[in-house]
């Protein structure tokens, strides 16, 4: 931290006080870029309390904080980022593979919805009103799937993502999984049905993870796939039709449904076969939920959407979060262009 002061001196014969100049690239305030960038950083990151901040800020730098300013300094980052996070929406909405997923959150007494859509090199956050298709709509534009070079959208079995085609839209391995476990684990002919099911997916995965390591070419990948979609399909089949569960018919039943969408990780290079992406990106936006019970105004709810967007791209990238958040909020100061969030070509 740096402390600027301003000298001043009272003349001893008319008592008229003289002050130094107060530097062009400083805040107006008390409080400069990398403090404000610093108080942001704390909570965006790593989720500090208020008074928690305002106590390690003393503590540390020995910067005496009102506790009505830490919210103020994470309002002036929130304003600083408003440009970045625009482009990194626009980035991701051009991708032609995106991993989509949602979480329930609370704005004052209203529940909204956390909408995250995950790229490789950025992820971007937005809050909205609705768990509906509205909100990923939102998210990837109503004309996502129009783009030139799209490919896929990873996804769980949400209805809010069946305005997607079947052919551009894959669903999540892993919750299939989980949904074949969950037949094992009733027993009787559910799980009968279950077990080949959980073989069939562990044979999936041991040849995407060689696929992944360089071991296997995507030809002989896409050819070994062949036996395994044909059985997974037939095994669903079975359990829609003749299993007793009226459960595992309702799983089986919804799965096929949508089975052009179990497959486009095969033909497509660069789409997955789970969600994983999405879902890592919203664990510490819930473990911030259940720390805060969400956000209490609006102004907040656009903080922590920016804010995640922010650390979270940049530690994608490996790029250093609190540099980052400082010249951000530095360009806010001299009325600069700020930084990007794009990855460097």
């Amino acid at each position: 931290m740096v402390e600027y002061q301003v000298h001043c001196l009272r003349c001893l014969a008319c008592g008229q006080e003289t002050r130094g100049a107060w530097p062009e690239e400083m805040p107006a305030g008390s409080f400069g870029p990398r403090l404000q960038a610093t108080t942001g950083y704390l909570s965006g990151r790593f989720g500090v309390s208020r008074r928690d901040t305002q106590e390690m800020l003393a503590t540390l730098f020995q910067v005496e904080m009102g506790l009505g300013s830490v919210p103020a300094q994470e309002q002036r980052l929130n304003n600083a980022l408003v440009e970045p996070v625009q482009e990194a929406q626009a980035y991701v909405r051009q991708q032609p593979v995106v991993n989509v997923d949602e979480t329930s959150w609370q704005e004052e007494n209203q529940t909204c919805w956390l909408w995250v859509g995950s790229t490789p090199a950025i992820t971007v956050f937005q809050l909205h009103h609705t768990r509906g298709n509205g909100g990923v709509k939102q998210l990837l534009g109503a004309d996502f799937a129009g783009i030139p070079r799209f490919l896929g959208t990873g996804s769980d079995r949400w209805s809010a993502y069946n305005w997607l085609d079947e052919k551009q839209r894959q669903l999540c391995w892993s919750h299939l999984q989980r949904d074949f476990q969950a037949m094992v684990d009733r027993g009787g002919d559910s799980a009968l049905l279950g077990r080949p099911l959980l073989v069939q997916v562990e044979q999936m995965f041991a040849l995407w993870h060689q696929v992944q390591a360089a071991a296997l070419e995507r030809p002989a990948f896409q050819e070994a796939m062949q036996p395994i979609c044909r059985e997974v399909e037939y095994l669903l089949e079975i359990g829609h039709l003749a299993v007793q569960h009226a459960t595992t018919q309702a799983t089986c039943r919804n799965i096929l449904k949508y089975k052009e969408a179990l497959w486009t990780f095969v033909d497509r290079e660069g789409v997955e076969p789970t969600n994983n992406a999405a879902e890592r990106a919203l664990r510490r936006p819930v473990i911030w939920r259940r720390r805060s019970f969400g956000t209490q105004s609006e102004a907040g709810s656009r903080f922590v959407e920016r804010i995640q967007t922010a650390v979270t791209s940049l530690r994608q990238q490996h790029r250093d979060v609190l540099d980052f958040l400082t010249q951000t909020c530095q360009a806010a100061i001299s009325g600069t262009d700020p930084p990007s969030l794009l990855p460097v070509v």
